[in-house]
């Protein structure tokens, strides 16, 4: 898997990682359900990469983020303005990107065995009702790490077909999802070694 733990001394680092997932919840929720415009998204986004600078992250980590996100976010931007309205689009993709800088934000100043400890502590008590909260906290830092797995996927696909001097168009989503059923494999295979697949 892409290491996405970035060592470092700022405050997103000394931050507890129970604290972070609060503020990851939280912020996904405002982002979801305060109805914004085609103002207040920008702000939101700039909020994020501010957030990410006053931790202690260089600034280049969250825009490398979104440029390794670039064609989810285009396609979805795309979608929307052509389907619904440019402004919707916007607003939209808005949310998506800083709802995903977030996660991203957490990732890269967490290490995965505390944030799998806080999601193991808050998952326990569901324990009665049938579910293993060591699978469930896995599980849920599998697919936090995933979205920047795929879209790392998604540029080296787009690289080699730079290198090549070749457009494949939509034809590029075959290489993408080899490779990521590829990188679930490995995953799968891992998880099997170590008794928990």
């Amino acid at each position: 898997m892409i290491p996405l733990y970035h060592p470092g001394a700022g405050l997103l680092h000394r931050t507890s990682a129970g604290f972070k997932l609060a503020a990851l919840a939280s912020g996904a929720l405002v982002l979801s359900l305060f109805p914004h415009d085609v103002v207040s998204i920008g702000v939101s986004l700039l909020l994020v990469l501010g957030l990410s600078v006053v931790g202690g992250l260089p600034l280049r980590l969250p825009l490398r983020e979104l440029w390794r996100l670039r064609w989810i976010l285009a396609v979805l931007a795309v979608a929307l303005a052509v389907f619904v309205s440019p402004a919707a689009a916007w607003i939209n993709t808005g949310r998506v990107a800083a709802v995903l800088l977030l996660a991203s934000l957490l990732t890269s100043t967490t290490r995965m065995s505390e944030l799998m400890a806080v999601l193991d502590r808050l998952l326990r008590p569901l324990r009665r009702f049938g579910l293993d909260p060591d699978a469930a906290a896995l599980t849920i830092s599998l697919t936090l790490t995933t979205v920047p797995v795929i879209a790392g996927f998604a540029a080296r696909v787009r690289e080699a077909e730079q290198a090549r001097g070749v457009r494949l168009g939509a034809r590029s989503a075959v290489p993408l999802l080899v490779l990521s059923l590829r990188h679930a494999d490995d995953v799968g295979e891992a998880l099997a070694a170590r008794g928990l697949g």
